[in-house]
């Protein structure tokens, strides 16, 4: 943006909060840095994502999750469901009324692709520059279903067609796109990812600070949390905790706090079944904001012991934390914490490491870290992203893929 022009018009479309996750939570705090960064910024939320019974969390679907606030500068439309009619109209004719110069799409599930088609021929229409963020490149669930590879295969690389950017997160994932689409010398811009330390509560909140935690004041408490699949690894970590020596186990403390998703019951039986089952604390599903800070209040240490990964959602929470965290060096986890103080990292699939890594966590706990970025970051930097889209000046730190 040059010195003399006003920030671009900007229009963010995401997950709204009716079917809660990370890309819900991301899309409004990212809306949020945009508006406090100067931008007349703009929220088009996916609604109905799916038939609610087909979704792995079906029970939860429109409970009030979260109390995670949007910026009063921010205009809303929540939001568009997937059978389209009328919904589709009235986001069509929301983006009109805005005039977005810039469109950021976040692209997280196949389910929705076939809206973004839809609404990204719009944008175009209106003159506005198409950027796709991508927080996972490929669904796992997703491509295990014949048919539904297909289609997310075909509809996404017309959405991807339809762009005249793309944004990451890390370097493995920029690696990781080019791979699967065509980009055609489209820019692919490296961003930071900010803190998600919305859900902490200070004193001075009309809600306390709170404290879940059953393991004992003297033990170190490992927390893992975030939904049950079968990437996430849980079933290692497991392991690991009953690879504890027995003279050493008493400074120990497990805690599951997780939805389980795609049938993956395993994690579950693992833990009904272990011999340190009474060290070891589950809740198994979706959790409130509140109880969510509470478990982290409460946690000395996280523990993400991926097989797989792209972005982490739960790794940017137990950052905004301060919590020491052990964590798999898979896919983009490495880059993601670079230059977090309380990061030890260790290869995936191998319990015996995670738990000789874990057995140094109590050496770390009750200390705090700082986390590498902020939202201000993010914003600053898609900032210079949509410079060089509308043609200010070049883009400091985009690269062609």
């Amino acid at each position: 943006m040059s010195a003399t022009s006003r920030p671009p018009r900007v229009m963010v479309v995401g997950s709204g909060t009716r079917f809660l996750s990370g890309i819900s939570i991301y899309s409004v705090r990212l809306t949020n840095a945009l508006a406090a960064a100067g931008h007349s910024t703009s929220l088009l939320t996916m609604r109905q994502l799916l038939p609610t019974r087909l979704y792995p969390g079906r029970e939860r679907v429109g409970a009030p999750l979260t109390d995670l606030g949007r910026d009063s500068r921010v205009r809303l439309f929540d939001g568009v469901d997937w059978y389209w009619l009328p919904s589709l109209i009235r986001g069509a004719a929301f983006m009109i009324r805005r005039r977005p110069q810039v469109v950021v799409f976040e692209w997280w599930t196949g389910t929705v692709l076939h809206t973004y088609l839809a609404l990204s021929i719009l944008a175009r229409l209106v003159g506005a520059r198409v950027v796709i963020e991508f927080h996972e490149v490929l669904d796992t669930g997703e491509v295990a279903i014949p048919l539904w590879r297909t289609y997310a295969a075909v509809m996404g690389a017309a959405v991807v067609r339809s762009a005249h950017s793309f944004a990451v997160h890390s370097e493995f994932d920029r690696d990781l796109l080019a791979g699967r689409y065509r980009l055609g010398g489209r820019t692919v811009t490296v961003l930071p990812h900010g803190p998600h330390d919305h859900y902490r509560r200070t004193a001075e909140d009309e809600n306390a600070p709170t404290i879940l935690r059953e393991a004992p004041a003297d033990t170190c408490n490992l927390l893992s949390f975030g939904v049950i699949r079968p990437y996430k690894g849980l079933e290692d970590l497991i392991e690991a905790f009953e690879r504890i020596p027995e003279d050493e186990v008493g400074r120990f403390w497990l805690t599951v706090v997780g939805e389980t998703w795609e049938g993956w019951t395993l994690p579950a039986e693992r833990i009904a079944a272990s011999p340190r089952r009474d060290r070891i604390t589950f809740v198994n599903r979706y959790v409130h904001d509140s109880e969510l800070d509470g478990y982290l209040n409460g946690a000395d240490a996280v523990v993400l012991p991926y097989l797989r990964s792209s972005l982490s959602g739960p790794l940017h929470v137990a950052m905004g934390y301060g919590l020491p965290i052990v964590m798999t060096d898979v896919g983009g986890n490495a880059e993601a914490a670079e230059g977090y103080g309380g990061i030890v990292l260790v290869p995936p699939r191998d319990p015996a490491e995670l738990c000789r890594a874990i057995l140094t966590l109590p050496a770390l706990a009750g200390q705090r870290f700082e986390h590498p970025h902020s939202w201000s970051n993010t914003a600053e930097a898609f900032g210079r992203a949509f410079d060089h889209l509308l043609g200010d000046r070049p883009s400091a730190g985009a690269e062609a893929a």
